[in-house]
Formats: structure tokens, C-alpha cells, sequence
């Protein structure tokens, strides 16, 4: 039943597809703009008009170019009295409400669609039509890319300059590039961003169907006390939604070289061959410092590359050619690496300068690399080929056959790596997670209680232990621990714990104790207890006198010869919000590298991803005489954070450190929480929706059983293809239009890893025979992003028709359209299928016939707001 989306009048397609260009100005600016518009061979009428003058245009312009510093707030005003689709602002924005068209800006590079003979820019020339799309801030950067690109021969499908982001921004112009089949691959520079949600959300949709590359060009920041990096958190936001994420000018122009003209991988296994023993080996060491490690071929794939090689460059990676070698060996090598399956998943060919040909022409080993460039199709061919005038000659020959060539071994390893990282976030978007979901039941009412008397007191950070009461509530482990009120009775509460314990301040001013002397390890008796309490509440009176001081923590001493010291961290990013952080613990842990960075919420699958990520990961499997750590309870624990972090936005920073991990498990050893007592609640401190949980009930069918109706969610996978699998073909040729066997990988991931802001899936559960819940029914709505209206589609098990569950599912799909906004609900329906056309007339929708294809319906309802 669910098609393609719904064609709908979409508003913003004036702006991105005019027909008609009015330019409003008088500024020599103006003068450029139009020169650049007439130049560019648009086909439509392109006007010139002073701000005064809008009223007296002939026509209604789609798009309005503002080339002036006056007041925008009129001109936009006369603009939307005039009827304009749209604007550009390439001058301020407006600060005051008042009627207006969508624009872009303010101070906005502009607009080009060189497929329309489009440069509503600042910019000259107009790039030629290509496959590439550039969202961004920076006019410096947009000039760079254009230029780098036509280099290369490569052109663009649109650049969209959105200046300070004041209105139309990332999330509208990704949505629209999304839709774009011109469109093969989307470069994305971000300086600041509005809508966090709303940009991830495209983001993510827009990178399903094509290689998405983003930057940040905001000036970078350390991170602030209690904080992440601010690039991290970039990295780690754009990783969630399968982006490659690159960290400068150099990268971002290797992804063009590379992810616009080269298939994706599917593999990481990378193979050189060189023409050089001294440049074969410096490519394979530039691959190695980027983590990408070099297999010698399997021996069937070394046997077939014995014909062209010696025998022990057969069997190695990388594979030198013989000194004899004839001019299109290097080329036979790839094509038989191409052509035999599995063989390799890219190659970097590498030549060493030979003896030069005529001034401008390509040497005969580039031509016969060149003719092999239909090969990349099947397998991603990268080449190395070093020199001055004589190598840019063949580099040229090379590019414009769409081979990337780069002139050392370095920057072709590091676009290669760039192909692995994109490979690995493909991945990673279409990874299905087991079933399993750790069950979170936290005490909430103890959590409020502690916030609570924090505010009462006027603090905005809890002492360690009401920090470990909130880590308690949300079942994470931590050292046991005693208060006491003076250093007299700390040596009672150290014999209550037993020796030897841990003596530490207890203040809601120190966030880090051991900077002032508060932490005292090793105590072996109470009498040592009580001189350590004295002597620390006078040097803390001496060292941090503001510092408010309410008595000591007395804990028992862990053993750490078994245990690793890792650290988590929660933070506020400005950006992006919520962030988590794990890595090395200690009060070295900064000497040991950053911490890896993920976004909540987190899943098991997830949060073991972000451990794996970490430079301390090697340490976890076990080292030396330390055995490994469990690595399920540091994911789990990852989980409740995560859970912690959606559940209580006021929660602005949290620091374990350490979080001792050893095989028997995890504890808090040290806990640190910075409370915000003016956050609002709700999830707008997230940039990823989390699962609605709130949104699941039961309900019963006619013959009694009882069905649990939620929100799908990733771990729903295995059980997703199973309840595919148990589709009768009939049913599955109603569904989908088309005869389908089984469902793909990345298509099940697709329908179970959704966006909770712009699509939701209800699936209907039960318990099997053996007790494992098996799904009997889905209902799925597809929000229109154009619109304030929604696609469904409903499916119930095939022998489980006839129950009531296809009306509960599409019942509670009309009662979330209705909250979320939307206007209608339509859905496509084959016009063969009779009991689904009496279906949803009986639940209230109309059917007409589709405006495109004669053989389906278009079935609508109309929803009370």
C-alpha cells in the first residue's frame, strides 16, 4: 500500500526551481548579480527593479534577488504583497516580524542551478552541470570548491549559499536535494546551526540515497570544564546519521576527488600496486597510520596475478611490478584485480615517473591506465602518480577519465581512507542491532527528590555523593560510600566500610578534588582517617576558601590491579546538545588521547560502538597480567546515562571518573553532576528524537489475545524480517506493488531505524509459542516534509486477518497524525484490492483514482486539527 510519497505542491519549489528572477537593488552589487543571471542563459524573464518599484513588476517573481543594505523587513514586505515565491538576501536579514516570502540569508552567497542556466550569486563563472550539490555558509568556501571542482571536470547540481541560515536553511535545502535525481552527492559546510533536529533529520534522510560530506568551519574551541570538543561532537552527530565527516580543506577536496566519482565500497580490503618497491612501500605505510590494514591476496587471486607478476609480488600487498615491465602492466594488474570476485575493494596504482613524452601528452602508462577507467565501476581504482609538468600531464589524463590521481602516496592513502570511513558510516547507518534492548526502570522519584533539594538550596552542582544517589536510581554501581559531618566521626564511618578506604571532600564548589588536596588514598586504621580529615579541611580553608564545605566522604578503597580506569562524560554541546563521552580514566586520562563521542539516546549496539571507538579500547580486551574487562556492563552503562541524560534535561554536565571496568564489572568511583535549574522539559536538548515510549499500549483482539501496539525501534529487525517472511506473496504484492522475495538488509534497517520526527511506525507484538514477541502487524506514516500532510501504509500478518488489529493499527496511526499536526493522511491502494478499498472507506477516508497511474487509488482523510 505505501508508494512513492504523495505529489504535492511544495513550497519552496518556486525558490528552488524558478521560472522568473527579479533583481531588487540598486547597490553596484546588483549591477554583478544581473550580469551573472543574463550570462547564465536563463531561460526565463529577469528584471531589474529599484526596492520602490516591486509593486509596478509585470510579473510575480519565483525568486527575488536582494542585492542591497536597505531595510529588508519593506522590501520583503512588498515582496510577499506582490506575490513572490521566493528571496535572497544577500544583505542583512530582517530583526522585526512583518509579511515576507522564504528567503535565503541573510548576507547569502546565492543561488545556482547551472541545469537551468541559474547564478543568482555572487560567484563567476557558473560552474557546468554535475552530479555535485554544496549546502553552505561561507562564500570563501563555496568559491574554493567550485574552482577545485573544475579541475577536475566536475560540475554542480546546485549550490545552495545560505549565508547566516536566518530562515530557509540546511534542513529545508537537504530535504529538497534529497528529492533531486540530478543530485549525486551533497557537500555540506556548516558554521552555525538552528535547527539541530531538523538539520540531522534531513541529513540522514538525504544520505540514505547518496554520499553526504559535511565540515565545520566554526572556529574550534577546547572543550570548556566538564565538557567535549566541539569537532567531536560535530563528528559524532553527523556519524549517527551515515555522513562522512572531514576535518579540513584538504579532506573535503579528496572527497570530491573520490566520493563523487567513484562507486562505494564494499569492503575495506585495499590493494596497491606499484611500479616502485620505495613508493609501493610508502603508499602501504600511509594506509597503515590511517588504520587500514593491508591483506596479502588469497591464494586463488595470487595464483591469477602470477601471470603478470613475480611470484612473490603475487602473494604481497603491496604488489611491485618487474623493472621490465611493459608500459600496461600497471593497468593489467587492475583490470585483473577488477575481475577477479573478491580480489580487492579498491586498488591504488602507483607509478614512478618514466621517461617523458611529448610536451602535453600522457605517457603510454597513463593511456592504458585511462582505458581501464570502465573497470571502476566494479572496483573503486585510485592512482599515484608523482612529478611536476610531466606528472600533471598524466594526472589531467587520468582525472578527466575518472580516475582520481593525486601526485603522492599520502594523499591518495588519505582519499582512500576517506572511501573506508564513508564505507564504515554506510554501515554503521544500516547496522541491525540483536534484539535485545536493556530494560531501564529507573527511580525516578529519588532523582526528583535530589534535583529538588538542590534547588532549594540555590546549587547548581551536587556534592559526589547525591551524585552517585542519581547514577544509583538509574541502576549504575558505584564504591560504597559514608558521610560525615567532621574529621571525629569520619574515623567511625571508616570502620563501618572497613580498611583501607578513601577520604575525599564533600563540596558542591569542587568539581575536582584532587586540584586542592580533597582526595586522600590508602587509610589503614581510623586514627590515620581522622588526622587526613583534619589536615585537609585546613588546607582546602587555605587552598579554596569560597569553596563551601559540608563534611567528608568516607568509601572503601577499590582494587584496581584487576580493573581498568575508563571515564564517561555528559555535556551540553551549544551546537548539538546532549553529547556522551568515553575514554581513558584517571587523573592522567587527558595525557591518554580524547574521549570518543556519541549522541543520545544510545542502544546497546550503539554505545558498544562508541566503546570500540576509543583509544582505550585495546586496553579493555586485557593486557599485560590484567584481564579484560566486561565490556557489556560499560555498554550497559553507556545505555543508562544515555537514559539519564533524555530523561532529566536540567542534568547539564555529568563526569565518572574513574568508572573503575574489570571482568566482574563496572563502579563509579567518582561522580560529578552540573545541574541547569532554568532547562525547560521535553527533548529540545537532544538532537536525535529519542523512542517514544510513552506512545505503547495494549490492546485486545476479538479472539482475546492480547497485542502490545509501540513504536517500531532498531532491535525490531530479526523480528521485522520474520514477519515479512510470513506474508503470503499476495499480500506482499498489495503491499509493495511488485513481487518481493525477501527483504534486503538495508531495507530492513530502513524500516526499522526510523526518524521519530518525520516518520513513525507502529508495530503490533505478541508473545510466540516459545515466549520471544513476534510482530503481527505494522502501520507506518511517511510525514511530508513539503507539507503539512502524511503517507500510510498498513500490513497485517497473513493469518492473523480478521482479528481487528488492521483497524487498532490505523486507528492509532490517525491518533499520532492528529497530534503531530498534519492535516491528511493518504495512502495509495491497488484498485484490484477490494476488501483494503472497503476497509478504509469503513474507517472513514475517500478513494479517487490516481492522477498517474490508472491502476492504483488514492485513499485520503481529512484530520480535525
Amino acid at each position: 500500500m505505501l508508494g512513492t510519497l504523495p505529489t504535492h505542491a511544495a513550497p519552496l519549489a518556486r525558490l528552488f526551481r524558478p521560472a522568473s528572477v527579479a533583481v531588487i537593488g540598486d547597490d553596484p552589487a546588483a549591477a554583478v548579480v544581473l550580469a551573472h543571471l543574463r550570462a547564465g542563459g536563463f531561460a526565463g524573464p529577469v528584471r531589474h527593479v529599484a526596492p520602490e518599484a516591486i509593486d509596478a513588476l509585470p510579473e510575480a517573481p519565483d525568486l527575488a534577488v536582494v542585492v542591497t543594505d536597505a531595510s529588508p523587513e519593506a522590501i520583503l514586505a512588498r515582496l510577499a504583497a506582490r506575490g513572490a515565491g521566493g528571496a535572497i538576501l544577500t544583505g542583512p536579514a530582517p530583526t522585526a516580524p512583518g509579511p515576507r516570502p522564504r528567503f535565503l540569508g541573510g548576507h547569502a552567497l546565492g543561488l545556482i542551478l547551472p541545469r537551468l542556466g541559474l547564478n543568482a550569486s555572487l560567484v563567476a563563472p557558473m560552474p557546468a552541470p554535475g552530479p555535485l550539490a554544496l549546502v553552505g555558509q561561507s562564500r570563501g568556501f563555496a568559491r574554493a570548491l567550485i574552482d577545485h571542482a573544475a579541475s577536475l571536470g566536475l560540475g554542480f547540481s546546485a549550490v545552495i549559499g545560505l549565508g547566516r541560515n536566518e530562515d530557509v536553511g540546511f534542513t529545508a535545502s537537504l530535504d529538497w536535494l534529497a528529492r533531486d535525481p540530478g543530485t549525486g552527492a551533497i557537500l555540506i559546510e556548516v558554521s552555525r546551526i538552528k535547527d539541530r533536529r531538523g538539520f540531522l533529520s534531513a541529513a540522514r534522510a538525504a544520505a540514505r540515497g547518496r554520499p553526504v560530506v559535511a565540515i565545520r568551519t566554526t572556529p574550534d574551541r577546547e572543550a570548556e570544564e566538564g565538557g567535549l570538543p566541539a569537532d567531536a561532537v560535530f563528528a559524532a552527530a553527523l556519524r549517527r546519521a551515515g555522513i562522512l565527516c572531514v576535518d579540513g580543506m584538504d579532506a573535503m577536496l579528496a572527497a570530491i576527488s573520490t566520493l563523487a566519482r567513484l562507486r562505494p565500497l564494499n569492503g575495506e580490503r585495499i590493494a596497491v600496486a606499484a611500479g616502485s618497491r620505495a613508493l609501493g612501500a610508502l603508499a602501504a605505510r600511509a594506509l597503515v597510520r590511517h588504520g587500514i590494514a593491508l591483506a596479502p591476496p588469497a591464494e586463488p587471486v595470487a595464483a591469477a596475478l602470477g601471470l603478470l607478476l613475480p611470484p612473490e609480488s603475487a602473494r604481497s600487498n603491496p604488489m611491485i611490478l618487474e623493472d621490465s615491465a611493459p608500459p600496461n602492466r600497471l593497468a593489467e594488474v587492475a583490470a585483473a584485480l577488477a575481475g577477479i570476485p573478491g580480489a580487492a575493494d579498491a586498488v591504488i596504482a602507483v607509478q614512478a615517473p618514466g621517461v617523458a613524452p611529448a610536451e602535453g601528452i600522457a605517457s603510454p602508462e597513463a593511456e592504458a591506465l585511462a582505458a581501464t577507467a570502465a573497470l571502476g565501476r566494479r572496483l573503486p581504482l585510485l592512482a599515484v602518480w608523482p612529478g611536476g609538468a610531466r606528472g600533471e600531464t598524466d594526472r589531467r589524463r587520468l582525472d578527466g577519465a575518472g580516475i582520481p590521481a593525486f601526485p603522492t602516496p599520502e594523499r591518495a592513502a588519505a582519499a582512500a581512507a576517506l572511501l573506508v570511513e564513508h564505507h564504515r558510516a554506510r554501515q554503521a547507518a544500516r547496522e541491525l542491532p540483536p534484539r535485545t534492548v536493556l530494560a531501564i526502570d529507573p527511580d525516578r522519584a529519588s532523582v526528583r527528590r535530589v534535583l529538588a533539594a538542590a534547588h532549594r538550596a540555590g546549587r547548581t552542582t551536587l556534592t559526589e555523593d547525591e551524585a552517585f544517589a542519581v547514577l544509583a536510581a538509574y541502576g549504575i554501581p558505584s564504591v560504597p560510600t559514608r558521610r560525615a559531618r567532621d574529621p571525629e566521626s569520619t574515623a567511625a564511618a571508616a570502620a563501618a566500610l572497613g580498611f583501607p578506604v578513601v577520604l575525599k571532600i564533600r563540596s558542591p564548589d569542587l568539581a575536582h578534588k584532587t586540584a586542592v588536596g580533597g582526595v586522600v588514598l590508602d587509610l589503614e586504621h581510623e586514627a590515620a582517617v581522622a588526622r587526613a580529615a583534619a589536615a585537609m579541611a585546613a588546607r582546602i580553608a587555605r587552598l579554596a576558601p569560597a569553596a563551601r564545605i559540608e563534611g567528608f566522604l568516607v568509601q572503601r578503597q577499590v582494587g584496581r590491579r584487576d580493573a581498568q580506569e575508563t571515564a564517561l562524560r555528559l555535556a551540553r554541546d551549544p551546537m548539538f546538545g546532549a553529547a556522551i563521552g568515553f575514554g581513558a580514566g584517571g587523573t592522567e586520562a587527558a595525557l591518554r588521547g580524547g574521549m570518543a563521542v556519541a549522541l543520545p539516546p544510545l542502544n546497546l549496539a550503539l554505545a558498544g560502538e562508541l566503546i570500540a571507538r576509543s583509544r582505550i579500547a585495546p586496553l579493555l580486551a586485557g593486557h599485560r597480567d590484567r584481564p579484560a574487562a566486561d565490556r557489556t556492563a560499560l555498554a550497559e552503562v553507556l545505555v543508562r546515562v544515555s537514559q539519564l541524560a533524555v530523561d532529566w534535561p536540567e542534568i547539564v554536565a555529568l563526569d565518572v571518573n574513574p568508572l573503575m571496568a574489570g571482568p566482574s564489572g563496572v563502579m563509579a568511583v567518582d561522580g560529578w553532576i552540573a545541574l541547569d535549574p532554568a532547562a525547560r522539559p521535553g527533548t529540545a536538548h537532544l538532537a536525535i528524537a529519542p523512542y517514544p515510549a510513552e506512545l505503547e499500549e495494549t490492546v485486545r483482539l476479538a479472539d482475546g489475545t492480547a497485542v502490545t501496539l509501540r513504536p517500531i525501534r532498531p532491535e525490531d529487525a530479526e523480528a521485522h524480517a520474520a514477519f515479512f517472511a510470513r506474508l503470503s506473496p499476495e499480500d506482499i504484492r498489495r503491499r509493495f506493488f511488485a513481487p518481493i522475495a525477501a527483504l534486503s538488509a538495508e531495507q530492513i534497517a530502513r524500516m526499522t531505524q526510523i526518524d521519530y520526527d518525520r516518520e513513525m511506525a507502529f508495530i503490533a507484538t505478541a508473545a510466540g509459542p516459545d515466549g520471544t514477541p513476534e510482530t503481527l502487524g505494522v502501520v507506518r506514516i511517511v510525514r511530508d516534509p513539503a507539507s503539512a500532510e502524511g503517507e500510510f501504509a498498513v500490513v497485517v500478518r497473513s493469518d492473523r486477518k480478521g482479528q481487528g488489529l488492521g483497524r487498532a493499527l490505523i486507528q492509532k496511526a490517525l491518533g499520532w497524525a492528529r497530534r503531530q499536526g498534519l492535516a491528511a493522511l493518504s495512502g495509495e491502494v491497488l484498485a484490484e484490492n477490494g476488501p483494503m478499498r472497503a476497509f478504509v472507506e469503513r474507517l472513514g477516508f475517500t478513494l479517487a483514482r490516481h492522477p498517474e497511474d490508472p491502476e492504483l487509488l488514492v485513499a485520503r482523510r481529512e484530520l480535525a486539527a
